[in-house]
């Protein structure tokens, strides 16, 4: 009788044991780790994987370098530092993604995160999503509440979320840190950042069961223009195969195409103008060589282009405001527009939209790309989030800026992480939300949003000028979609 009970114990052991989800420990570069189990069954999350060395004295403003190999197992169990930036106070997206629980913010903040259902597995070839946080490229991080990575996973996509540098640790220029550099240039330090984890995910990403040569990348705001940023690099030849454009507008000179255009002249500003007006702070300050710069305290250097502002009523790129990444011939030869214009941008399969209450020209900007697209020869599917968001009045502090579908809303249905936000969501909006994770790990794994096959959603063309609109139906209860966009002021 105990030996039959016995057997029954260890039996049940055994199959609990092989019900749960596997945690291998993984060889990557700079060594061994181990994950963690996720809130979904089935899936692991690897947190807080270094992709360079810290970007802290000597390494300052400088591009990613080696990652510092570690001794033993890393238990990858906590997210990483999220880049300097400023403090976020409650009100506005601080209350909207209920920020709180993030690691400390430091200029030691390359870390990335891994969500896969394959661990160890590495013949399994699942595609792989390379997501990119926005926030002006002054502030942000990977981690976010809104981007929670296991639905992702659960529907298998190797999905990675990482930490780049920002403002003026990501996009400072200096003439002596270009005669420095052995490519001749300064600045897009927060890009090449980018670009190093798309290598790491080349090199790497087969340990977590993914396919290195199935990549998209795909970012909203600022991670929408750094994912054009990388679409025009020469730098990332190889890398990545599907782009998806959030909220980042699109071909942003009028004229549509090269066809009925003259070469335009890019609108980011060029390294030569750039450096020269930050040396002037630099000097003003006292900061004479890279030895005192890389010296400086954190907080120095951040408030650095405010103080002087203040003091001399200057304009200065050091200022925390929304940057671009430099032109600098060597990561970024053209803006983004002559890029496409000029037929240099990547030729791979796009997807881009905008939400309805997005300010500008998104959506005329978004035809004239799909369009310059189709010139060239690549498909791009345009769509309209247009869910204007439920609030029931319990968060008084937010501003007008967050009504309706707003800049930023639709992320809580591409991550389908409703349940981390406070607002009164209705069966409707997971459904809604459930349809577009499907449409965009669909475009993960077959470069169309319907999945294998072709289905109601189009490429835009000039034969089918049509946007995907993602709401619900009159009767909130389940999503729907229709053909063209929604014009609508808030």
């Amino acid at each position: 009788m105990k030996k039959s009970l016995l057997f029954a114990f260890a039996l049940a052991a055994l199959v609990g044991c092989t019900a749960e989800t596997p945690n291998p420990v993984l060889t990557v570069e700079g060594g061994q780790i181990r994950g963690v189990a996720g809130e979904k069954a089935g899936i692991t999350v690897y947190k807080g994987i270094p992709y360079a060395a810290p970007p802290i004295g000597e390494n300052r403003w400088k591009a990613p370098q080696p990652v510092i190999p570690w001794v033993g197992v890393r238990e990858c169990n906590k997210f990483g530092h999220p880049p300097f930036q400023f403090v976020h106070y409650p009100g506005g997206y601080t209350t909207e993604w209920g920020y709180g629980d993030e690691s400390p913010y430091s200029e030691d903040c390359l870390y990335l995160n891994v969500y896969t259902k394959a661990p160890g597995q590495t013949d399994k070839k699942l595609p792989v999503a390379v997501w990119i946080f926005g926030g002006g490229l002054r502030e942000g991080w990977g981690s976010e509440p809104e981007f929670y990575g296991e639905e992702w996973a659960d529907k298998d996509v190797v999905l990675v979320t990482f930490n780049y540098r920002v403002n003026v640790f990501g996009f400072f220029t200096h003439p002596d840190l270009t005669a420095e550099s052995p490519n001749g240039v300064s600045g897009n330090y927060g890009t090449l950042d980018q670009i190093q984890v798309l290598k790491w995910v080349k090199n790497n990403i087969s340990q977590f069961g993914g396919d290195p040569d199935n990549v998209m990348i795909f970012g909203q705001s600022a991670g929408a223009r750094s994912t054009k940023t990388l679409c025009a690099s020469p730098l990332t030849k190889g890398l990545f195969n599907k782009a998806v454009i959030m909220s980042g507008s699109g071909l942003a000179i009028p004229g549509k195409t090269a066809a009925n255009m003259p070469k335009p002249v890019g609108g980011q500003m060029k390294l030569a103008d750039e450096q020269e007006m930050v040396k002037e702070v630099m000097d003003w300050a006292g900061y004479t060589d890279l030895k005192k710069m890389r010296a400086a305290s954190t907080e120095t250097i951040f408030s650095l282009g405010t103080i002087y502002k203040a003091v001399t009523g200057k304009y200065s790129p050091l200022i925390a405001a929304p940057v671009w990444p430099t032109i600098d011939g060597y990561v970024l030869p053209e803006s983004f527009d002559d890029a496409a214009l000029n037929n240099n941008l990547a030729h791979v399969d796009y997807m881009i939209g905008y939400t309805m209450h997005d300010l500008g020209r998104m959506a005329e900007e978004i035809s004239d790309f799909c369009l310059n697209r189709e010139e060239f020869g690549d498909k791009a599917w345009a769509y309209e989030f247009a869910r204007p968001l439920p609030d029931d009045g319990s968060h008084p502090e937010v501003t007008s800026q967050l009504k309706g579908a707003f800049h930023s809303s639709d992320l809580w249905f591409v991550f389908k992480s409703l349940k981390n936000c406070w607002r009164p969501w209705t069966e409707g909006d997971w459904d809604l939300s459930e349809k577009m994770l499907t449409a965009w790990t669909n475009f993960a794994k077959y470069g169309n949003p319907n999945g294998a096959n072709d289905g109601e959603w189009a490429p835009y063309t000039k034969a089918n000028p049509k946007f995907m609109v993602f709401r619900l139906d009159e009767n909130d209860a389940e999503a729907s979609y229709v053909g063209d966009p929604i014009v609508a002021k808030r």
